[in-house]
């Protein structure tokens, strides 16, 4: 069986398809430019006919030890995240992304409201009191999403055949680097492709 294999100029991404006509399972497997697995890297596929079932569901981001946690979060259009303080010192919870402006002024405990990120794109958010605390968010308009582990794999379940856009995203990229975005016919045939990152210098708050 012949595979397919397309090699960009952008951590190489190996990915397979295999299972059911209509509920195929898409393994990603992410390593930066030395080979070296990628963890937290955002995956997704976007339906090239535009059908995007809407499922959002609610997230959370904790504040403990001065850190975000989880350092990634990958959500879908209209999904809410709490950001409960759980820490032993107050926070102030801001981001000045374009696709959700938000400031949560210093407090302990939880908000009482989550806040919605009714736009797709990456939310980068900060403390204002610790500089050094900073997490991401990465809104998609599909469902079809996942977010590497500490192997660099993550697997994307229950996709329906069809044409899809493969996209990917990592902190790394934050300074403006594009990262290619190769359609994939999602079916039995199992299908590999190779993706390159180049990783970038800036990784701070915007």
């Amino acid at each position: 069986m012949k595979r397919k294999l397309a090699t960009y100029t952008l951590a190489a991404c190996s990915l397979s398809l295999s299972g059911p006509l209509f509920a195929t399972s898409l393994d990603v497997n992410v390593k930066d430019a030395q080979g070296n697995a990628l963890a937290d890297a955002a995956v997704y596929v976007e339906p090239l006919d535009g059908s995007f079932p809407a499922r959002p569901k609610p997230a959370e981001i904790e504040q403990k030890n001065r850190k975000f946690m989880p350092l990634m979060t990958v959500i879908q259009t209209g999904s809410e995240i709490a950001f409960p303080n759980n820490d032993t010192v107050r926070h102030h919870v801001y981001s000045f992304s374009p696709a959700k402006p938000f400031e949560l002024k210093l407090y302990s405990g939880t908000p009482g409201n989550p806040v919605l990120f009714d736009k797709p794109g990456t939310v980068v958010i900060g403390c204002n009191i610790h500089d050094r605390m900073v997490a991401y968010i990465q809104v998609v308009n599909t469902p079809y999403f996942g977010k590497t582990n500490e192997t660099g794999k993550v697997r994307i379940s229950d996709l329906p055949a069809g044409k899809y856009r493969l996209k990917a995203w990592h902190p790394q990229l934050l300074s403006g680097a594009t990262m290619p975005e190769p359609e994939i016919a999602i079916s039995k045939q199992d299908v590999a492709v190779s993706i390159a990152l180049s990783p970038a210098a800036d990784n701070k708050p915007h």
